[in-house]
């Protein structure tokens, strides 16, 4: 389904696209007070399937709590209304946007008196980062703004409020003639894209940021360590210098929107042989063959739709 057109879940109902509208001084269009999540709908042999759909709503209802919204759903009532938007709209493959946010009501700060409002949006989204990424990869740049620090604002969250800085930095990267752009955390080393998770491999080893380099704790990268383990390729979390980047055999992406994206120009560098590597395809084969239902759905991933 093309974007702008068919229904979107709001607040328990269908509505038409045009009309899912919020007023002017609702608490989120002046304070950034909203939570989402990205999901996708794959088009598979045995019919259309939502990726990690659970795991997603998990996430949600996590961040949720941590901002304090009392979402009016069950998590099993979210879950099925973003199967139904799906079908409603008879959408085989598309992208998957939940969200919740603050309305209006009272101005100022304090959100807790104001409403709280719930949608689900689909649409078809194609590659992230653009034709041809997944084949041949991107170049990106280390930015000149960093992560948030610990005790700042909650990475573990995701906050929309949050995406402020991942504006900054994808901004920078494309007004430089880059393709995303990479943030360091408050201590100077490797966080994260501005909406990708990273990883860097070095001798046949995948290293990856911890939570604790202020990055958003994805279920796509939940996925690699999975499929990496599966596969025998060994996978550790380490703080990573900036440096590493520049050394390393190859470096990918990972996140709902991004998928699996090979690296291959880091500042400029090559990276390896700036192609990408064999690790990263196997784990982009793996991870495709699986939510095309190519190959078996030997973790129970896969929510069909119809």
């Amino acid at each position: 389904m093309s974007f702008g057109k068919g229904k979107i879940w709001f607040d328990g109902k269908f509505v038409d696209w045009k009309d899912a509208n919020i007023h002017i001084l609702s608490h989120v269009v002046h304070y950034g007070s909203s939570i989402f999540e990205s999901a996708r709908c794959y088009e598979t042999k045995k019919g259309a399937a939502i990726f990690r759909l659970d795991a997603h709503i998990e996430r949600l209802y996590d961040s949720a709590k941590i901002y304090r919204m009392e979402i009016p759903f069950t998590k099993e009532e979210f879950r099925q209304a973003v199967i139904d938007t799906i079908k409603i709209n008879k959408s085989k493959e598309c992208y998957i946007r939940p969200f919740a946010f603050r309305g209006y009501g009272p101005m100022g700060v304090n959100p807790l008196k104001n409403p709280l409002h719930c949608a689900i949006a689909v649409w078809d989204w194609g590659a992230y980062l653009g034709e041809g990424v997944l084949e041949k990869g991107v170049s990106v740049q280390v930015s000149s703004w960093n992560r948030f620090a610990p005790n700042t604002m909650p990475a573990l969250a995701k906050a929309g409020g949050n995406y402020l800085n991942s504006q900054l930095i994808t901004m920078e990267a494309a007004m430089n003639g880059f393709d995303e752009g990479i943030a360091l955390d408050a201590y100077g080393y490797v966080s994260e894209g501005s909406g990708e998770n990273i990883f860097i491999v070095r001798h046949n080893v995948i290293y990856t940021p911890p939570t604790s380099s202020s990055i958003l704790a994805g279920i796509t990268r939940h996925s690699v360590f999975v499929l990496a383990r599966d596969l025998g390729i060994r996978i550790e979390q380490h703080m990573i210098p900036r440096e590493a980047l520049y050394i390393a055999d190859e470096v990918f992406f990972s996140g709902t929107a991004a998928e699996i994206t090979p690296v291959t120009k880091i500042d400029n560098i090559a990276v390896g042989d700036g192609i990408p590597g064999p690790v990263t395809k196997k784990i982009q084969d793996e991870f495709f063959g699986i939510i095309h239902g190519e190959k078996e759905d030997r973790h129970n991933w896969l929510t069909y739709v119809y």
